[in-house]
């Protein structure tokens, strides 16, 4: 750790005990804090003593649960503006760029990313853009550390089998226009998406999407902070991969 980190991380402590940061120490021990799934094998980051379950019931965390209603009761109106905005202000979706790689047919309308909303949503989807900020960014349950964006994957689109940098974060998806024939696979379980519901999942385990539909399958996605980790753990990792980030020239 640089003295930045290891500064932070003493700040910490003394707020919230010297035990506070065992989980996060022992991911940073040689060996990553423990042994991890095989299907886990390809993150990077593996926080010790979180569920290590693939699926989990988006109603089940009281954490989670009033971003999963307000975004359910939302859908209806989430789902108009999205047409439109699909229809009307196309050049406001970009190519998706995940870590690994960059599809077009794979399109992303960002509504948080950089740490702050993205303003310019505002009036392109303001019902998500606002519950969005209501229910998940002033309530501190987003990862400042990644994003939310409406994912469009176009008919045929395919994202082949990878795992996400972690398991401290989950992926909140809300089915926003899901035609026949759209899949998710997360740890060789495949479910798909029923419009108007939420699925979450942990994506350090190994996932896949794909679209065999006719028409574009679009969910909005939110980065939440996993519910089994604690307040000091989320303000020590946002240190840490904020630093590693810095140092790897990434802003």
């Amino acid at each position: 750790m640089t003295p930045e980190t290891e500064n932070a991380f003493a700040a910490i402590r003394s707020d919230h005990g010297a035990e506070s940061l065992s989980r996060v120490e022992r991911m940073l021990e040689p060996g990553g804090g423990g042994a991890r799934h095989p299907l886990q094998k390809g993150a990077r980051w593996i926080l010790p003593g979180l569920s290590p379950t693939p699926w989990h019931d988006p109603r089940a965390h009281p954490e989670l649960l009033p971003v999963v209603e307000a975004l359910e009761s939302a859908h209806p109106v989430v789902k108009d503006e999205l047409k439109s905005a699909w229809t009307v202000r196309r050049d406001a979706f970009s190519d998706y760029e995940h870590y690994l790689t960059r599809q077009n047919d794979w399109q992303a309308l960002h509504l948080y990313r950089g740490r702050a909303m993205t303003e310019e949503a505002a009036a392109t989807v303001p019902t998500a853009y606002k519950v969005l900020k209501e229910s998940a960014v002033d309530t501190e349950k987003i990862c400042p550390l990644l994003e939310s964006h409406f994912s469009t994957l176009l008919p045929g689109a395919f994202i082949a089998p990878h795992c996400d940098l972690w398991n401290f974060s989950i992926n909140l998806h809300l089915a926003v226009d899901i035609p026949d024939g759209c899949s998710l696979t997360v740890a060789g379980e495949t479910r798909t998406w029923e419009e108007g519901r939420c699925l979450l999942f942990d994506y350090s385990f190994e996932h896949e999407a794909r679209n065999d539909g006719d028409r574009p399958r679009t969910c909005l996605l939110v980065d939440l902070w996993h519910p089994e980790t604690t307040v000091p753990e989320r303000r020590a990792l946002d240190v840490l991969i904020s630093e590693i980030r810095r140092m790897m020239g990434e802003g």
